[in-house]
């Protein structure tokens, strides 16, 4: 089990009972070591996503943390390659689009590669494609983030102002009836935001997992975006429409 999946796992227990100790949560979770654990709680508290209080209990704050893109792409695999193919159906050829950072969208991007439109990006995987191509890909500069291989700050959102899409597909780390859009980054919400404005129509590429968690920094509302995910939720669904797998 690699650690994010561990440490969700923690932030689940933590959650259901409000305030937990570690002794409990070990008990929970008998397959992980008492070494390991702490290393997690450790990890957990350093990205703001648990506390601990007086008397050593452990109380979550319930923020999602951003997420190295090494692991982002061994998370729930089958679903992001269903929502990536349900996002190329809404494309149409000769037009502009902007696909965003994180793993949904490297997927979708790779699709991409032989159709006839053209594509902006600051999604530094462009760097893996070796082959011919087709479209017509822009990497918009600015600065580089490996951990989620993407690029944003004043560069590339003095570069967007001026740059217009037919259809945008963005990345989220939380989506959430009441919170809207979120991201741990200030730099990528404020990138966000600029892409939406600037674009016809804007696509969440977000399986449920990320449904109800809510992190740090956020990028705007729910409202006039089209969310693309592998199940619905009732919640949610009152606010934007949800496209689901064929």
């Amino acid at each position: 089990m690699i650690p994010y999946e561990r440490q969700r796992k923690i932030i689940h227990l933590i959650t259901n009972k409000d305030l937990v100790k570690i002794d409990e949560l070990h008990a929970d979770l008998p397959n992980i070591s008492m070494s390991t654990l702490r290393r997690d709680l450790k990890a957990l508290e350093a990205s703001g996503q648990i506390e601990y209080l007086i008397g050593g209990a452990i109380k979550s704050t319930d923020t999602t943390g951003e997420i190295p893109m090494a692991e982002k792409t061994k998370l729930h695999e089958k679903t992001k390659k269903l929502i990536a193919n349900r996002a190329v159906n809404e494309i149409k050829d000769h037009e502009s689009i902007y696909i965003d950072s994180g793993s949904n969208n490297s997927l979708l991007l790779n699709q991409l590669l032989d159709r006839n439109i053209t594509i902006y990006t600051t999604n530094t995987t462009v760097f893996n494609i070796t082959r011919e191509i087709k479209a017509s890909v822009i990497l918009l500069g600015g600065l580089y983030n490996p951990a989620i291989s993407s690029l944003s700050g004043t560069l590339t959102e003095n570069n967007l102002r001026d740059l217009y899409f037919d259809r945008a597909f963005l990345g989220v780390n939380g989506v959430d009836d009441k919170k809207g859009v979120t991201t741990p980054n200030i730099a990528e919400a404020t990138k966000k935001r600029l892409i939406k404005v600037n674009a016809k129509q804007t696509y969440l590429l977000c399986d449920s997992s990320k449904f109800h968690h809510i992190s740090s920094v956020r990028a705007f509302d729910l409202k006039d975006v089209i969310l693309i995910s592998d199940k619905t939720d009732a919640k949610i669904s009152k606010y934007v429409p949800i496209l689901l797998p064929d």
